[in-house]
């Protein structure tokens, strides 16, 4: 009650200069409105009115006037403005400022019915572009943002690739064998550089993650496998990257790093030479490297790359120039391998594709 009676005692005192004095011309007379004493909950404080003061400021703020939006502009701006909104679709009018989304679309159905714009004062009948959103749509046609061009960084060699081989000895590789390990097979694709597929195929390893990682067992399905690999100038051998603070993924990341080595050890000696001039023949790449390249990574984790798959696939029967060019036999044979929420989902054959396409392209793009 004293901090209400003080705060009265002080708009008396101060009169004509108080906290409530207004000058002539300035905001309309505020309105007196009360609160109760949290003490008593009988006395009433008077305060201003908030409501009448925040649209007397809004109000004050905008400017009044009457005159059309066509009076802004030039007849040469109005043309530009005009021609654009008249007659860009959906996809260019997603470019500019204010039009992303809903208002594209509305823009778009509204010359539908009702044809092409006569005038700017008849883009305000658009929902959803008022007058303030119409302003700035113009202004942004009119001086549209400068695209500033991304620089095309190069990817060097050792960030997807290990051990370090000099590039010539890539460049100069005819073809390569791309090797994918799942939990349970093998998957390993044949590509040239011409991005022409030779082989492409899977084999089932039923020793994998069975008992305790017996090692004779292991070596059995890998020198299956080995057997069956064609003859190439580099095998690429996917290196996959387990989180190691994840303790209930230890299992699969030992028997990722056991596969690995075997291949590794299985593949090496075939193509040694005594001269130790000749570069290694079994090669790293990074899983996620991959990922990026394609686009599949979600923070750290990599998703499906099914769907890149399938346009790859498509792209190759309906493009005179695709971007991988796969023989009819295995698109026939594939076809159904990679369909979304299938149950046969070919993630192993799918990757090796996708790592042997990504090893080609990167290696053109960090030259």
């Amino acid at each position: 009650m004293w901090v209400a009676r003080r705060f009265m005692s002080l708009i008396a005192r101060r009169g004509q200069y108080g906290l409530f004095y207004q000058p002539q011309g300035s905001l309309p007379k505020l309105e007196f409105r009360y609160l109760n004493c949290t003490c008593c909950w009988r006395s009433r404080i008077p305060v201003a009115g908030f409501e009448t003061l925040n649209d007397t400021l809004s109000s004050s703020t905008t400017p009044c006037d009457d005159k059309s939006l066509d009076a802004y502009y030039t007849s040469e701006q109005r043309g530009v403005i005009l021609q654009l909104l008249n007659n860009a679709a959906e996809s260019e009018l997603a470019a500019v400022k204010l039009l992303r989304g809903r208002k594209s679309v509305n823009i778009v159905e509204y010359r539908t019915r009702n044809g092409p714009f006569k005038n700017l004062e008849s883009v305000t009948n658009v929902p959803l572009l008022k007058h303030k959103s119409a302003v700035i749509v113009f202004n942004s046609i009119l001086n549209p943002p400068e695209k500033k061009e991304k620089r095309k960084v190069k990817i060097q060699l050792a960030k997807f690739i290990r051990p370090e081989v000099e590039r010539t000895w890539l460049e100069e590789a005819n073809s390569i064998v791309s090797i994918v390990c799942g939990v349970n097979k093998i998957a390993w694709a044949h590509m040239d550089r011409g991005m022409n597929v030779l082989e492409w195929k899977h084999e089932d390893c039923h020793n994998f993650l069975k008992g305790t990682y017996m090692a004779s067992a292991y070596l059995d399905d890998i020198s299956s496998v080995v057997s069956h690999l064609p003859t190439a100038d580099f095998f690429v051998v996917e290196k996959t990257s387990i989180s190691l603070q994840n303790t209930a993924l230890y299992p699969v990341m030992a028997h990722m790093r056991t596969v690995e080595a075997m291949l590794f050890a299985l593949l090496e000696p075939r193509y040694t030479q005594p001269d130790n001039t000749a570069p290694p023949k079994v090669l790293n790449m990074m899983r996620t490297a991959v990922g990026r390249h394609f686009g599949l990574m979600v923070g750290d984790s990599r998703t499906s790359g099914a769907q890149a798959m399938q346009q790859m696939m498509t792209e190759s029967v309906t493009q005179k120039i695709p971007r991988v060019t796969f023989p009819h036999n295995l698109l026939v044979k594939y076809r159904n391998s990679f369909q979304m929420g299938g149950r046969s989902r070919g993630e192993e054959l799918c990757d090796a594709m996708l790592q042997a396409v990504a090893f080609y392209e990167l290696l053109s793009e960090s030259s």
